[in-house]
């Protein structure tokens, strides 16, 4: 048994999220931390609400609300739609939390100390309309890299380009709309990333099983134009961790608080201690080298706009401090997942997001299309067409109608119990053969993280044993030959127990179905799968369960693309 530390990216915790949010980490997070848990190892998989920042105190004052208590409230809200999709987190923290602050002062001061954090007197954007500073979200832009008219003072989500509140052109108040800004002189807190990019560099080049579009991403960062530049840590705002505390080696930072993607990260490490705090348990053995955490195998998973953070400002922090805290060991970074021919837009109300989700069909059918969707080596894109046709075939027609149509005929012939009689012949061998190759194969792309492929893979395990049985036709065989329909069909209500252990880190709700269906709690993974397939036995009781999956009617996807489709440029 072997020891996981799983993270995905933080949500901000501005607003509820739309699917490309959720695929892009979180959902991939938990398929994998899933089925490391089924395979028997031990798991801790952990996420958080990211709670400091402009886009923080920007949410809050449109609600009209105190900043902490939307906190408060988004936190929950977050919480509950994430265990609506069955987030199998082990513990879903707050970078708002007194650890998140204690830690991120403490990494503040140690940098510090070992001389990687310096005070630079700058110009800084202020805002006479709106009488205060702005920090980087607070302002927007078109980009001097793209031309994108919406980038950020920090990053140009088009291009992703790392940018500071002056390079933009056109520069407004995100507050007011202002345009009447002018330089003035503040003082802030900067990392001094230059000054670690050789020993980042080899870290990054000794990762040379990382995805393509992962290294690609930090390398670019790393070399292009002026290469790896410092970066400013502080931010005149309220909310946050405060820069100057008791102890600190620097004065004169009141009212700054740190940059929330120096925190941010380091709430991995807060959640971590929240949840021990919270149970009693042991976070050291998971982030502290000294203390057991050499043995975990780290992964995070996060889209692509968040790499270099993840590859570049955190690894920096880490390696920075000297200290034996655990590094990543695989970044699994994904590509954007579009909205039929656009982007996702909550202003435009275009997409559907999480909770609207959850309204519409239960969490399984999306878990299922996201997964076997995921943009992994490039931009995917939602349509409600490709969506209807993956469920009505992939779940209904496939998994759900192997389920319905094998427990409802052995009921009709032989009651609610595996039948006895009869013998495997040779198409029982050539399936179970089948079925041993691709299930080596599908574990072997779970492990590898290939979601897309793994996902085909389990459709694969499934059309299988519907060919079987359309080939086998033990509903035409029972006419003349009993013994030989009850042995097929115990083996294939084997095989359902078989299909809801594998098929459940995709569609949890739908295995806990035919788990309970098939009357057992037994999880265990089928290593031999011959032996696998006689776990039910002779006499052994099962009901049929409620339909799996209902198909989608045209009806249906016509009125929710009308309903979501929001409004274009």
């Amino acid at each position: 048994m072997a020891r996981h530390l799983i993270t995905s990216a933080i949500p901000y915790i501005n607003g509820i999220k739309h699917l490309g949010n959720l695929v892009g980490s979180q959902l991939p997070a938990d398929l994998y931390a899933r089925y490391l848990r089924a395979r028997g190892h031990e798991v801790m998989f952990i996420c958080a609400t990211d709670e400091h920042g402009t886009p923080a105190e920007l949410a809050a004052a449109k609600a009209g609300k105190p900043v902490a208590d939307y906190c408060a409230e988004m936190h929950a809200v977050q919480a509950e739609i994430a265990r609506g999709f069955r987030l199998s987190f082990d513990h879903f923290g707050r970078s708002s939390s007194p650890q998140n602050h204690a830690l991120t002062q403490a990494f503040a001061a140690r940098l510090a100390e070992i001389g990687l954090i310096r005070e630079v007197t700058e110009k800084q954007m202020y805002s006479r309309a709106d009488g205060r500073f702005l920090p980087d979200r607070y302002i927007e832009g078109t980009c001097p890299n793209c031309g994108y008219t919406s980038a950020r003072g920090d990053q140009c989500d088009n291009c992703t380009k790392q940018l500071d509140p002056t390079d933009l052109i056109e520069p407004r108040s995100v507050i007011s709309g202002s345009t009447d800004l002018e330089l003035r002189e503040t003082k802030h807190l900067y990392l001094r990333q230059s000054a670690m990019k050789e020993k980042l560099a080899d870290w990054i080049d000794s990762k040379t099983g990382w995805p393509l579009l992962t290294t690609s991403i930090a390398k670019k960062w790393l070399n292009d134009g002026d290469g790896l530049q410092d970066r400013g840590i502080t931010r005149d705002l309220q909310w946050g961790v405060p820069v100057q505390f008791e102890g600190a080696p620097w004065q004169g930072m009141e009212g700054k608080v740190f940059y929330v993607w120096f925190d941010a990260p380091i709430e991995y490490i807060a959640a971590t201690q929240e949840w021990a705090d919270a149970t009693g348990g042991d976070w050291a053995r998971w982030w502290r080298t000294d203390e057991g955490a050499q043995d975990v195998t780290y992964t995070q998973f996060m889209g692509k706009d968040n790499v270099p953070f993840h590859t570049l400002s955190f690894p920096a922090t880490i390696l920075g401090s000297e200290q034996p805290w655990k590094l990543v060991d695989y970044i699994k970074s994904f590509n954007y997942l579009n909205y039929d021919g656009g982007q996702f837009s909550t202003s435009r109300g275009r997409g559907v997001f999480m909770d609207q989700a959850l309204s519409l069909l239960p969490p399984d059918y999306w878990r299922w299309w996201l997964l076997s969707h995921a943009p992994e080596s490039s931009d995917a894109e939602f349509t409600w067409e490709n969506f209807q046709g993956s469920v009505n075939k992939d779940l209904a027609d496939v998994l759900g109608n192997l389920v319905s149509r094998v427990t409802k005929f052995c009921r009709s012939k032989f009651g609610e119990t595996v039948p006895e009689g009869g013998a495997w012949g040779p198409a029982e061998e050539a399936l179970i053969a089948e079925l041993e190759g691709r299930l080596r194969s599908y574990e072997a792309l779970m492990e590898a993280m290939e979601v897309r492929k793994a996902a085909a893979e389990l459709r694969a395990l499934w059309v299988a044993g519907n060919e079987y049985l359309q080939s086998a036709a033990p509903w035409t065989v029972v006419k003349t030959d009993p013994a030989q329909a009850a042995a097929q069909i115990r083996l294939a209500l084997n095989l359902i127990r078989v299909y809801a252990v594998i098929s459940a880190p995709f569609i949890p709700d739908a295995a806990a179905s035919m788990m309970e269906g098939m009357g057992t709690q037994d999880w265990s993974w089928p290593g031999d799968l011959a032996s696998a397939l006689t776990a039910l036995p002779v006499g052994h009781a099962f009901t049929v369960p409620e339909v799996l999956f209902r198909k989608i009617t045209d009806e249906e996807r016509a009125d929710w693309a009308q309903r979501f489709a929001g409004t274009r440029d």
